[in-house]
């Protein structure tokens, strides 16, 4: 499809929504930006000495905003990566436009590091995709009311702040995944031609050559030539240039914009690992990060930040992953596309890799809570089998986590709850009548439950604590979405497009 993607919601004004309808043509923020600014400081930030330097230089946002949150994992972290095409402060002397533009999360992210230290995925959330905006809080104290299907980057306007919603945005977030964001990272452009030129340069590739036109489409002509097809080093304006390009390459739109930008990352990140870590490289680089990032209070000061850093530093560029929320046109909009998004959110919740595999750090409980090797998720098992679950155990999300088992394997689950009595150790399943063959179907999932005839019409799976004891059945991401995920270590040059 070709075009360009313009963005347009409803955004808050005064305390109201109003609904805008709007549409705007501008530079927008970049993956790489976002990508760049957070990661570089989470992945290299090191050493004592940086703290006095960075702590006056991080802004954080107020943890009172977020609300209705989903339960906290002990699977890996969630860090939330918010890019703004904001104009304020100076950005626009790098991006144009109207230097009173509070901006946009044109960049969003959600970066999945695994409980062993060693994994890590990064989602990317298109900003035109279509979400449902939860409850926000306003700049005055009061609520705004939830939104439905409107674009995602338009719940970072929520209340015309200044300086933001990064609250919204993380709430929204937290309603499209079922996952717990543990941090949230918010950057700007401000300071990422100092990063790029502070690292030496990035190396990069194009496609074809690109033209001024490229970059702004308003020209009449296509202008000088800016990059050259292939690879090259770029760092300053035109390391910016760089990832700010969506024009004459592919279908023009922001989704192959991603790519780029995610290959631009993967090679930053391995020119840092390969010139290794010492004060002289380190300090710039953080100063030019930290100087244009606002932070949840977790990571608000820089010993905190630093030490979250040092727990990241044992992975590795093959096992660091980029890819974009399962994703269909819908016009000129993104749809998400389900089962399989669901399934994505799943892998990550239950700490598995997109190839299935856990890699949560749980050898003692394996050990002794053996289990059946559970089967490969069979999404035809469950057809046209609706299943309530209840957690009858004091294990926090429980009966989410069989849910999205139940989801992989093709059943409806009806909802979920939590028992009145809460120390059930067998996990049983109920079936009303003429449902026994379904209540032996989901028999298959829980070994050694037992089944029970109920008054009730439907059927019911009621969770044990032998079913909290048990590891996790590997959950398998669809092909089609792990097959388009790129590695740090990957091939700089392909994949560069789409369309």
């Amino acid at each position: 499809m070709a075009g360009s993607h313009q963005v347009s919601g409803q955004r808050q004004a005064g305390g109201r929504a109003v609904a805008a309808g709007w549409q705007r043509k501008r530079s927008k923020t970049k993956f790489g930006i976002a990508l760049a600014m957070s990661l570089l400081v989470l992945l290299t930030a090191g050493a004592g000495w940086i703290y006095i330097q960075l702590d006056g230089t991080i802004e954080t946002f107020g943890a009172d905003e977020i609300s209705g949150r989903p339960p906290a994992s002990a699977n890996g972290a969630n860090v939330l990566v918010i890019g703004t095409d904001a104009r304020t402060g100076g950005n626009n002397a790098l991006g144009g436009g109207n230097k009173r533009d509070i901006g946009r999360s044109d960049t969003a992210f959600l970066l999945h590091i695994y409980a062993d230290r060693k994994h890590a995925v990064a989602v990317s959330i298109p900003r035109d995709a279509l979400v449902g905006i939860p409850a926000c809080k306003l700049p005055d104290g009061s609520w705004a009311s939830p939104q439905t299907n409107t674009v995602f980057n338009a719940a970072y306007s929520v209340g015309q702040s200044v300086k933001g919603n990064p609250a919204c945005t993380q709430n929204t977030v937290e309603k499209l995944t079922g996952l717990r964001v543990d941090h949230t990272v918010v950057v700007d452009f401000k300071d990422f031609a100092k990063m790029t030129e502070a690292v030496g340069g990035v190396q990069v590739c194009l496609p074809q050559d690109i033209y001024q036109k490229d970059l702004n489409p308003h020209r009449h002509t296509r202008g000088e030539q800016i990059f050259a097809k292939g690879p090259q080093t770029v760092s300053g304006q035109k390391a910016l240039d760089y990832v700010r390009i969506r024009h004459g390459i592919g279908d023009d739109s922001d989704i192959g914009r991603i790519k780029r930008q995610q290959a631009f990352v993967a090679s930053l990140l391995k020119k840092i690992r390969s010139d290794g870590m010492s004060p002289t490289s380190l300090l710039p680089l953080a100063n030019a990060a930290t100087e244009s990032l606002t932070v949840d209070p977790g990571l608000g000061s820089a010993q905190k930040l630093v030490s979250f850093a040092m727990s990241l530093r044992d992975i590795d560029l093959h096992n660091t992953k980029f890819l974009t929320l399962p994703w269909r046109y819908q016009g000129a909009r993104v749809a998400i596309v389900h089962p399989d998004a669901e399934a994505l959110w799943a892998a990550l919740k239950a700490d598995h890799t997109l190839d299935g595999q856990d890699v949560g750090d749980h050898p003692a409980e394996q050990a002794t809570n053996p289990s059946p090797s559970p089967s490969a998720p069979d999404s035809a098992m469950g057809k046209g089998i609706s299943v309530a679950v209840v957690n009858a155990t004091t294990v926090a999300g429980l009966a989410a986590r069989a849910a999205d088992a139940l989801k992989q394997h093709g059943f409806t689950v009806t909802g979920t709850a939590t028992a009145h009595s809460q120390h059930h150790r067998i996990t049983v399943l109920t079936y009303g009548s003429g449902r026994k063959a379904q209540a032996e179907t989901l028999a298959r999932l829980f070994p050694g439950a037992e089944l029970r005839q109920s008054t009730a019409s439907g059927v019911s799976v009621i969770l044990g604590t032998a079913y909290a004891a048990a590891p996790a059945a590997p959950i398998a991401v669809p092909s089609a979405v792990a097959g388009g995920a790129r590695s740090a270590d990957g091939d700089l040059c392909s994949d560069l497009s789409y369309g």
